[in-house]
């Protein structure tokens, strides 16, 4: 859903009793008065919860007054579940039951107040306690914030607690379609160089966030032109991410689905190389889908009429080259087509049957063998990669017609001086 309008109240006389039935607590996979008393809801889910952006299963951050260990292990004995220490010196563990994460964190300061004033943005700085007859707590004007459409930083101080939060801003402007506040963009400006201080791991986890957000593309501009993508990611002109928009997407025929999982992955390989990548620690198989990525993309070129024109002037081997690599990305690919263009392969794309868009050989090996009575050889894996070919191109007629193609190959090689392995 979208945010709120500006010039909607959040705060009304019943705002908490508002919140507190839009987060539906009895279907929660716990009963909350399970909870020691003080426990009391903060973060994503309030902040959420008053833009009406809401989740099915909504992630529950608990700010407790015990030791959140040892309750997360109660919890999850008493109600099943699985429970994971995520910080042992901070007393902060997460419960993951049926489906729903529920994490738990010790409250730090004498007061929730404190603890609120201790966190990263003041729109994150907004707390639901869980009680009867109970109130909104926002000590740092979050709600504000909120009618104002910014992410406003609790403190200079408290971003440098955890540089990672540098990024985070970006990333919650860039999801919640709000605006940095001017002092807070200049501390992000500032500080860039901090975030090198962070864990990899925990800076490509915010990356692909970002790069999911609706508007991630306009966010992963704005995050390398303040300096914060410096130590991971190559250079992207601005103009090549601006085109990676839902809007984008659409026009080329992707589904809501599809623009899913192929925007965050085009945007990531239009930022980062393969050594990026291993740097951030990212897995193999994200490297290898977003360098496949890449090398194509380099290859059809930077416009739309570009690759139009690279693909016409495609011979066949190349052609089912790019489909055998791209098989699973060709919707991240077709983001760089002209729309009606990318309107057609994303129809083929979807139609499993399609020879060229899901290419495979019309007869496997152990048929060739039998049937042929060839030995496995490099040869038997060169004869599998003609009959591919010629499948996706239409000039194959069925298993007979793949059986006579593959003998008139055989003749060819015989022809040609080539020995082909025969079985015994």
């Amino acid at each position: 859903m979208p945010p709120c309008p500006a010039d909607r109240p959040i705060l009304g006389s019943e705002a908490a009793a508002e919140l507190w039935l839009s987060l539906a607590p009895g279907g929660w996979p716990l009963p909350w008065q399970a909870l020691p008393a003080g426990t009391a809801l903060v973060g994503g889910a309030v902040r959420d919860g008053l833009l009406g952006r809401l989740g099915a299963r909504p992630d529950l951050d608990l700010v407790v007054g015990v030791e959140a260990i040892a309750l997360c292990r109660q919890l999850a004995e008493r109600f099943g579940g699985h429970a994971v220490v995520l910080d042992q010196e901070r007393s902060i563990a997460r419960l993951v039951i049926r489906g729903w994460t529920v994490d738990l964190a010790r409250q730090v300061g004498d007061s929730l107040e404190d603890d609120l004033r201790r966190r990263d943005f003041r729109l994150n700085a907004l707390a639901l306690p869980l009680a009867a007859e109970t109130a909104l707590v926002d000590p740092t004007g979050g709600l504000g914030d909120l009618r104002r459409r910014q992410v406003v930083a609790v403190s200079e101080a408290n971003l440098l607690d955890d540089p990672l939060r540098l990024l985070r801003g970006v990333r919650l402007a860039s999801q919640l379609d709000f605006s940095l506040e001017e002092s807070t963009l200049a501390w992000i400006h500032q500080h860039h160089g901090r975030l090198r201080e962070v864990a990899p791991e925990r800076v490509l986890g915010e990356l692909e966030k970002l790069a999911a957000s609706p508007l991630g593309h306009r966010g992963l501009a704005l995050a390398g032109t303040t300096g914060l993508l410096q130590p991971w990611t190559s250079a992207a002109p601005a103009a090549h991410l601006e085109s990676l928009s839902r809007e984008r997407a659409f026009a080329c025929g992707l589904t809501q689905e599809e623009a899913n999982d192929a925007l965050p992955l085009a945007r990531l390989a239009a930022l980062c190389d393969g050594a990026a990548l291993d740097h951030l620690r990212s897995s193999r198989k994200l490297q290898g889908r977003c360098g496949r990525l890449r090398r194509w993309r380099q290859r059809l070129g930077a416009s739309a009429r570009q690759a139009a024109a690279a693909l016409g002037a495609m011979g066949e081997a190349e052609r089912l080259a790019l489909h055998r690599q791209l098989e699973g990305e060709l919707p991240a690919l077709a983001l760089q087509l002209p729309p009606d263009l990318g309107q057609v392969w994303m129809a083929r794309w979807r139609d499993p049957s399609d020879p060229l868009f899901h290419p495979r050989s019309p007869l496997d090996g152990r048929r060739l063998q039998h049937g042929l009575g060839l030995a496995a050889s490099p040869q038997l894996g060169a004869l599998i990669d003609h009959l591919t070919l010629e499948r996706a191109f239409g000039r194959l007629g069925g298993e007979a017609g793949a059986l006579a193609a593959a003998q008139r190959w055989l003749v060819r090689q015989t022809s040609a001086g080539l020995k082909v392995p025969r079985r015994d």
